[in-house]
């Protein structure tokens, strides 16, 4: 009986271990749940902490801040080299900076402490100094928050808020550092969210400085997306990097253009059909009177340009020999006088006269009263001698210039020699908005103080001259001026001197000369040489066969039409494919 007991004893233990170890289970795993969860957490930590820098990236050094007023540029999402600067809690420009990536329609006098901007229709203008905090326009003063424009040793700075009045941007600034985000372009921005306590870092890589502290719920802009790391920035302009697993993506948002700077409306004055403009040089009053006999065999000359006003010295003085009896012939053949004026006389700096505000004024003043008095249908701009150092003063007063001929409904036209490096001063494309047209004296390849013979109008260089024009001047305001001369070129004992001659005078000198001419289709002239005691003489020949090439150039380009220097230079045949060219 003992035995049998014994197995009873054992077979309840059995059935109380397996009912405790039932009720254990439940409670192990939980634990060990924990524990897991628990190792997880502290698991990433501690990787985190042994694989992942605590380097912090020095801010200052990560903008390129040297000065403490200097202001870093996030433009486009992206840093520029450029520094803004930071004068009592506002953010300034160089002009360098303006001229880039704002606006490049400032004119800056610093001799006269002002800084200009012209429309169409009016002249904004500042003052330099930090005593000045408004601008004037159409007579009316409005205030500034700030100065508009302070000198910061040597550089003239302008406020952002100023240029932002000229010029649509938008910018907000943050401290320490310094730092400017700007926007110029404006669309549709993918956010995204972060899911956790995190670090914006410097580059992809756990190794990489932090730059800033991300928590969690933050938003920042993917600019890149790559396999384990994104490209993004803050909504503070600092530009870095977040791990993935970090990110949840968020709305799109749309950006806000800013739209409300000065709007630029320009309405240029236009002709139908093409301009045949021909010049017409004059020097003294008396000189008017050969307008009949000079006209007598033109063809579908619509606009006569006579040079009838003359820079006379550096206060701006205008000579005139203007003709109401010359005006009322041309009107009376439907032909438009668009008078010239020229600063021909080399002693006299016109960059004295364009670099004064007063006197580009009394000139432009002058020029009008003129206009008015003789009932002109245009002025013709021909300024020849500006400097490269007057280049800005130029086209400021052919802004000036602008609004006024606009505004009494007179034909602005500015001659120009073909471009060249050595000529972007005379900035065309600024021409081609204010002017009504651009006209490119198309002659001169080889000048009359060449010490290299040539032609003087070759195919070649009148066609890069057009095609040079257009990509800063539209093709309809675009005029070509053609030579009605030529030169004769002598070589003798290594020096090289020419005569300008006319058409007629160059005919009868080959036929006179004995020299051959010969087709040359480099330049599409006639071309021929001979030698004489000694003296090499060259002649590239213009007539009705290398004008007409010249204009199916033109033709092909669909430019505004053709000019002519000079009349009476010409052969009377070559008005025949003029005409063609024009009623074409």
């Amino acid at each position: 009986m003992e035995p049998k007991r014994e197995d009873k004893r054992k077979k309840k233990r059995k059935k109380q271990r397996q009912a405790m170890l039932a009720k254990a289970i439940p409670v192990v795993i939980a634990i060990v749940l924990i524990i897991a969860l628990v190792g997880i957490f502290y698991g990433e930590t501690l990787i985190e902490s042994v694989y992942y820098t605590s380097e912090r990236e020095d801010l200052y050094q990560y903008f390129g801040l040297v000065e403490s007023d200097d202001v870093a540029m996030i433009m486009q999402d992206a840093h520029i080299d450029e520094k803004a600067k930071l004068v009592d809690g506002n953010c300034y420009f160089d002009m360098a900076t303006v001229e880039k990536y704002f606006t490049d329609r400032f004119y800056i006098n610093k001799e006269e402490g002002i800084v200009l901007y012209t429309t169409e229709k009016d002249i904004y203008k500042t003052y330099i100094g930090e005593e000045y905090s408004s601008y004037t326009v159409a007579g009316a003063e409005n205030a500034l928050t700030c100065p508009a424009a302070l000198m910061i040793g040597e550089e003239l700075y302008l406020s952002a808020d100023y240029v932002k009045i000229f010029a649509n941007f938008t910018y907000e600034y943050f401290a320490e550092p310094n730092r400017m985000l700007l926007y110029t372009e404006w669309g549709t921005r993918q956010y995204a969210n972060i899911t956790k306590d995190t670090k914006l870092r410097y580059q992809g890589g756990v190794k990489s400085p932090i730059l800033k502290d991300l928590p969690e719920g933050e938003k920042v802009f993917v600019l890149e997306v790559m396999e384990k790391w994104s490209k993004v920035i803050t909504e503070d302009a600092l530009i870095g990097y977040v791990e993935n697993k970090r990110l949840e993506e968020g709305e799109m948002m749309t950006q806000t253009p800013a739209t409300d700077a000065v709007v630029l409306n320009y309405q240029s004055i236009s002709r139908e059909g093409k301009i045949n403009m021909a010049f017409h040089q004059v020097f003294s009053q008396g000189a008017n009177s050969t307008y009949d006999a000079y006209m007598a065999e033109t063809k579908s000359v619509n606009v006569i340009a006579p040079t009838w006003f003359r820079v006379k010295d550096e206060e701006g003085t205008l000579e005139c020999i203007a003709s109401t009896e010359y005006v009322t012939k041309a009107h009376n053949k439907g032909i438009e006088v668009w008078a010239v004026v020229t600063d021909v006389d080399y002693s006299v700096n016109i960059g004295a006269i364009l670099s004064s505000s007063e006197k580009r004024e009394a000139m432009v003043s002058t020029l009008i009263a003129y206009a008015q008095q003789y009932d002109l249908d245009g002025i013709n701009v021909d300024f020849e001698t500006v400097g490269a150092e007057y280049g800005d003063d130029f086209i400021q007063f052919l802004r000036e210039l602008s609004i006024q001929t606009h505004a009494n409904n007179i034909v602005l036209s500015v001659d120009n020699y073909a471009p060249t490096a050595s000529t972007m001063y005379y900035n065309r494309a600024e021409q081609g908005l204010v002017a009504d047209y651009v006209v490119i004296m198309g002659y001169d390849e080889h000048w009359s103080s060449s010490q290299v013979a040539g032609s003087v109008a070759s195919i070649n260089f009148v066609e890069q001259g057009i095609l040079n024009t257009m990509e800063e001047v539209p093709a309809e305001k675009i005029i070509n001026a053609i030579p009605f001369y030529t030169r004769l070129w002598k070589t003798s004992g290594g020096t090289v001197s020419c005569e300008t001659i006319g058409m007629d005078l160059a005919e009868n000198w080959v036929n006179t000369s004995g020299v051959e001419l010969y087709w040359d289709n480099e330049t599409c002239q006639y071309y021929g040489e001979i030698q004489k005691d000694g003296t090499l003489y060259q002649i590239w020949m213009e007539d009705s066969e290398s004008i007409q090439v010249k204009l199916s150039v033109m033709e092909a380009n669909n430019i505004a039409g053709v000019a002519e220097w000079k009349l009476d230079f010409e052969n009377p045949v070559v008005w025949d494919v003029i005409e063609a060219y024009v009623n074409s």
